[in-house]
């Protein structure tokens, strides 16, 4: 049987599905901020750890050097891009206005469902940055949690789809910040802002919601760039 032409460029099922856990599982490490600007990602390491073999690697880091996640260097290394302050500051106000808006959109579509969600982590991390030592990658990973509690509330897979290929190029900076600097998170600025969204989630204030989001991403961006870490 003579098969349509374009079916000869549809990958088989079995690849098709490595290569987007492959995909997911890269893109995590860069929302969590596992991999640092200007690391490199040895395919055949990341291969090796996620128990596949090459070819769904390959083909997940393919997508993100077009997400713009990851880039290729003259030599054909593939690494976490750098970012200088003027394009941090530039995607800041993008994720200000979008995350923004999302969170705004959580106070008036969320369910009960959401609010639980919301809740648990939002306590989750309160109760982490308590602790006299906290675990810094434990944190990081309960702030995403959050964020991501929030914007799921809203209800908008195409919002949530254009804030995760935001925190792709965002997480490698703002959240090895965060564990290169203990500081932040004892300060509990993110701790206050996260309480405040949650309180204005449930009660239906997408306005408040909508500022404390702002006012959270605004504060880290803030530290970040008073470090001075970033190129001009």
């Amino acid at each position: 049987m003579n098969l349509p032409a374009a079916l000869n460029l549809v990958e088989p099922l079995d690849r098709q599905t490595l290569g987007e856990r492959a995909y997911a599982k890269l893109a995590d490490l860069l929302i969590s901020g596992r991999l640092a600007p200007g690391e490199k990602l040895s395919l055949r390491a990341a291969a090796d750890v996620l128990g596949v073999s090459i070819m769904p690697v390959r083909a997940a880091v393919s997508r993100l050097v077009a997400d713009r996640a990851l880039e290729v260097t003259p030599n054909r290394a593939v690494r976490v891009p750098l970012m200088s302050a003027a394009q941090f500051r530039d995607l800041t106000k993008a994720r200000i206005a979008i995350e923004g808006h999302a969170a705004a959109q959580a106070a008036l579509q969320c369910d009960k469902t959401d609010l639980e969600a919301i809740a648990h982590a939002e306590e989750a991390m309160r109760t982490e940055s308590e602790l006299p030592k906290p675990d810094l990658p434990r944190a990081v990973e309960l702030n995403k949690s959050f964020h991501f509690a929030i914007y799921e509330a809203a209800h908008s897979p195409i919002l949530v789809e254009i804030i995760r290929a935001l925190w792709l190029k965002a997480g490698p900076v703002i959240n090895l910040d965060l564990r290169a600097n203990p500081d932040r998170l004892g300060k509990g600025d993110a701790i206050r802002f996260h309480a405040d969204v949650r309180n204005a989630v449930a009660a239906g204030n997408g306005d408040a919601a909508r500022t404390g989001i702002a006012g959270d991403i605004s504060g880290a961006a803030n530290f970040i760039l008073s470090r001075g870490g970033l190129a001009d």
